[in-house]
């Protein structure tokens, strides 16, 4: 098998593998280019095969054996390890070299190429871990964004609930008063027909048509004082203690869990009373008001 074809079983991209057969000497060669210039563009690589650096040639006629840095002295076997050495350390001063660079062993390859194999291992077991870890964080982003856009919504939903018993309540206080104008209209209407009937009366029999009394006064009621109990005192167990409240009676059970909520940090999903034996949940329950609830002027509730 061709050092080509080990290194694409090994899944290294076809453009850098083939580039790295050209910059060295031999597969292990070959994957320490790869390790090393991982993180340059592939573009970059092509550009500075194109240029590679200056090599000197020798003059005297001898077969040059190996190529040297000028600028360190390290000494090559093949173009392909100067040239890797170029891209490293940026030096560009090469020239031909007559000496002989012993090839390794047998031995020394094998050992050679199952360091970088490790390597390699090691390296991707590494951005495995980054790329976990990476994902983890985003998992989290996520979750956090899901929590939020939930939390948004109960509230919405939530204010959308207040708003709506606040309709109800404006509504029923509308029918009430509808009912006493026309309470207030039959009556007049049957005062307006007793009256003509007396007029009427009056007239077959002869008599002069009698004035309109003016409707007497309601009697006075006895003096009692009234218990007029606009306000609502509520003793609220939470899970992290008693906390007590004077409302307006008017106020809804709504509007109760948006306050502990706000003041207390508090998600309710209900209130309990137990005497007597009451439980305030759902969207009926929870629009009510203290006074529909019958919770004035005093209560006792436990959140849940």
């Amino acid at each position: 098998m061709s050092t080509l074809d080990q290194l694409l079983e090994m899944g290294f991209d076809k453009s850098r593998a083939e580039l790295a057969v050209k910059k060295s000497d031999g597969l292990p060669d070959a994957m320490d280019w790869l390790e090393k210039t991982q993180d340059t563009p592939l573009d970059e690589l092509l550009a500075e095969e194109e240029s590679g650096p200056s090599v000197q040639k020798v003059d005297d006629g001898t077969v040059a054996m190996s190529l040297v840095c000028n600028e360190c002295n390290k000494k090559f076997r093949s173009q392909g390890e100067a040239e890797f050495h170029a891209n490293k350390s940026g030096h560009t001063d090469f020239a031909e070299s007559t000496e002989e660079i012993a090839p390794l062993s047998p031995e020394e390859r094998k050992k050679r190429l199952e360091e970088l194999r490790e390597r390699v291992k090691a390296k991707r077991a590494t951005q495995a871990e980054i790329d976990k870890e990476e994902q983890k964080r985003n998992e989290q982003i996520k979750r956090k964004a899901t929590k939020e856009s939930h939390e948004l919504k109960e509230e919405l939903q939530r204010k959308e609930q207040i708003k709506e018993a606040a309709k109800k309540r404006q509504e029923k206080l509308d029918e009430i008063e509808a009912k006493k104008r026309i309470k207030a209209k039959i009556e007049a209407d049957k005062e307006e027909r007793r009256r003509k009937a007396e007029e009427a009366k009056a007239a077959r029999e002869g008599r002069a048509i009698p004035a309109a009394a003016p409707a007497p006064a309601p009697a006075p009621a006895a003096a009692r004082p009234a218990a007029t109990h606009n306000e609502a005192r509520l003793r609220l167990q939470t899970s992290g203690g008693n906390v007590m409240k004077t409302l307006p009676a008017d106020t809804t059970l709504f509007e109760v869990a948006q306050l502990l909520q706000s003041e207390n940090g508090l998600t309710v999903t209900k209130f309990v009373q137990n005497f007597p034996r009451k439980v305030f949940e759902g969207n009926l329950d929870l629009g009510k008001t203290l006074k529909e609830a019958g919770l004035v002027p005093s209560a006792a509730l436990i959140v849940q």
